[in-house]
């Protein structure tokens, strides 16, 4: 049975400057958003799927799929400058004015297609109502305490960016992690009190990087392309 727990709010701004179209862009054979929008059917009921768009081409798509979308962003959310934020408590307005029920959030973003069902059930476990957030991670390429340097404001030469840099294996160093941008799983009442910056009580679910491609520009495309057009049934 899927549940009703979560809501699922999908954000898909319609101007996209880097990849123009780049949410309803087909990616491996269908449009980018439908990813995310088949992902969550595997966890909800399409009552618990919300796209947030300002875009009715990009609400189309959703409805071709099936998805009802009545639910239309507003112009002041549809700008560069709009926050993630700010996008989530609008949607879960509506969804509150709706008489739709939650416990708690899971932001998809449609850029990042790799994700499973799989990478959000493992996160949805992590979840508890303490807490502020449960954040998809992946290991970073470059680890503070091992081959990330700064430069030293009065000499310029190089330190090591965290440690004392006497790690000789990378696989000795304290592994390091970073956003992936798959999933983020959302204590309700934390964002509608605090910034994201704000929020300290957040556990990482770590994902492997080639489920992490987070598609911002055309070299990330390709590389999502590629995994999906050849090894999709190894994700």
């Amino acid at each position: 049975m899927k549940s009703t727990d979560t809501l699922y709010i999908i954000p898909a701004r319609g101007g996209s400057k880097g990849i123009p179209g780049k949410n309803i862009r087909p990616l491996a054979g269908k449009p980018l958003l439908l990813y995310s929008i088949e992902v969550a059917r595997e966890l909800a009921p399409d009552s618990h799927i919300l796209l947030s768009t300002d875009s009715e081409e990009i609400a189309e798509v959703g409805r071709k799929a099936g998805l009802t979308v009545d639910y239309m962003r507003p112009d002041s959310l549809a700008t560069d400058t709009a926050g993630s934020r700010e996008v989530i408590i609008d949607a879960m307005d509506y969804a509150d004015s709706a008489g739709i029920r939650y416990c708690n959030v899971c932001l998809l973003q449609p850029t990042s297609p790799l994700r499973t069902p799989d990478d959000i059930r493992g996160a949805l476990a992590l979840y508890r109502p303490e807490l502020d957030m449960v954040v998809s991670v992946c290991e970073v390429a470059a680890n503070p305490y091992y081959n990330c340097f700064e430069p030293d404001p009065a000499t310029g030469y190089l330190h090591i960016s965290k440690g004392e840099g006497k790690f000789v294996r990378r696989q000795d160093a304290p592994p390091a992690w970073e956003f992936n941008g798959a999933v983020y799983i959302i204590n309700p009442e934390a964002i509608r009190a605090k910034k994201f910056s704000e929020m300290d009580r957040r556990l990482p679910y770590p994902m492997p990087r080639e489920r992490s491609v987070d598609i911002d520009t055309l070299l990330d495309w390709t590389l999502a392309e590629t995994i999906l057009s050849k090894y999709s049934t190894q994700l």
